[in-house]
């Protein structure tokens, strides 16, 4: 650890992507506290520590909607677009599903496409956050509102969202990690602070023994949950194969191969998915008179009662199969296996091997399901058991899971740069 820390600081290409990502970090932490013009953000910061309808587009963009800063979407819209087009791209509309097998180029259409994608979600779903706000709190906009209001609003919004995909571009080709998620790990830390200072006010206010004894137990929690995240997030079944080539057995004689399928292969999108289907009914309703019915849909909806947080799990569930299985193809799988020469010991090549493989995948697949959810589910289900407990103390989430498969992402490709400069240095010898 110390020799790798030691390696990252002499580097001189290290230390400046390392030096030039935490510049755009502190250029992202800037633009979250600058408060869009004729607001005023007291109601809606009290309205929204107790609300957790927004609590992930808060999360995602690093509390800026609270603050209704000029990032106040984050890169939600551009997050949304690139999950539409990912989808719209499985053989679901043939031209981009043509894009996405042609290489480079294709990448580049596709990427522009969303980006014009991510463009029109961040307009509309401006316009629909600044209106819906204003009808809940009267108070929000200075003046009172109005469409041109709105549309100045909007359009704030938009350009700091498609202003932070930029960003995430620069890091990406400048800096450490991939560009987008460094963005959205950044918001998500950046707050970590504010929540460890209400769990302090709130444990260690009173007894002072107590009071630390209990915000002990809160941070070993803490630690125990990024633990078991950071064993779902690394946790993997390797299936054993074997090649068929005699000149492929003799070099890879001496190592076994193998074909690692990942316990939680969907990652955060389930997670993702199922809070926006849930959110988007509330989100609306928002903008109509208050209803009896609205009442009912938000207890079955709004993720505060225990069986709206049970259909949340089912959605969880749902979504993470659904996501594995376009991530993974098992009958694409068991033809590599078979172009390149290989197969699984006991298995019969074709047919046998993609059915074997999709019964695995199935398998490890609910484990992979029931982890998460447990994990999404934490910030929603402590209220309930700690009715006191503030909304900012909340342990676990999706937050949790992106920042760490961040970091470990971001680990693995500071390891490679610094073994790449390793060999280049001992050819230049």
């Amino acid at each position: 650890m110390g020799s790798s820390i030691k390696a990252m600081w002499t580097n001189r290409d290290i230390r400046n992507r390392i030096l030039f990502t935490l510049f755009a970090f502190l250029v992202y932490r800037l633009g979250c506290a600058i408060t869009v013009p004729d607001v005023n953000t007291t109601d809606l910061v009290a309205g929204l520590g107790d609300n957790s309808l927004f609590a992930m587009l808060n999360l995602l963009g690093g509390g800026g909607l609270e603050q209704f800063s000029v990032f106040a979407l984050g890169v939600t819209p551009y997050i949304t677009a690139s999950i539409i087009i990912q989808l719209l791209s499985m053989d679901v509309i043939p031209s981009l599903t043509e894009l996405s097998k042609s290489g480079a180029n294709g990448r580049k259409k596709l990427d522009k496409y969303t980006r014009y994608l991510a463009v029109v979600f961040g307009f509309v779903q401006s316009m629909s956050l600044v209106y819906g706000f204003s009808q809940s709190y009267p108070g929000l906009i200075v003046g009172g509102v109005s469409p041109a209001k709105l549309l100045y609003i909007s359009t704030i919004f938009t350009a700091g969202t498609m202003f932070l995909v930029w960003i995430g571009d620069q890091i990406s080709v400048k800096g450490i990690g991939n560009g987008i998620s460094m963005v959205i790990m950044a918001g998500i830390v950046g707050r970590m602070p504010q929540q460890f200072s209400a769990a302090w006010t709130s444990l260690a206010g009173g007894e002072a023994a107590s009071g630390l004894w209990l915000f002990a137990a809160y941070v070993l929690f803490y630690l125990v949950i990024i633990v078991f995240v950071t064993l779902i997030n690394t946790a993997e079944l390797k299936i054993p194969i074997q090649y068929t080539s005699s000149s492929l057995a003799i070099q890879k004689s001496t190592k076994m191969n193998y074909l690692p399928l990942k316990v939680n292969s969907a990652s955060v999108i389930p997670v993702i998915f199922a809070q926006s289907l849930m959110m988007a009914p509330l989100q609306i309703a928002s903008f109509f008179p208050a209803k009896d019915w609205m009442t009912t849909m938000n207890s079955w909806l709004g993720m505060k009662t225990w069986y709206s947080l049970t259909i949340y799990v089912v959605l969880i569930i749902l979504f993470t199969f659904f996501y594995t299985k376009m991530q993974i193809n098992p009958e694409k799988l068991a033809e590599n296996l078979g172009k390149s020469g290989a197969y699984i010991p006991s298995v019969r090549p074709g047919k046998q091997t993609e059915d074997y493989i999709n019964k695995v995948l199935s398998r490890i697949t609910v484990l992979g399901a029931l982890c998460l959810a447990v994990i999404a589910v934490l910030p929603h289900l402590m209220p309930l058991v700690w009715p006191e407990m503030p909304g900012s103390m909340a342990i676990g989430g999706t937050g949790m899971i992106i920042v760490v498969g961040v970091a470990l992402e971001t680990v693995r490709q500071v390891q490679g740069l610094i073994t790449q400069k390793s060999y280049k240095n001992y050819f230049e010898e």
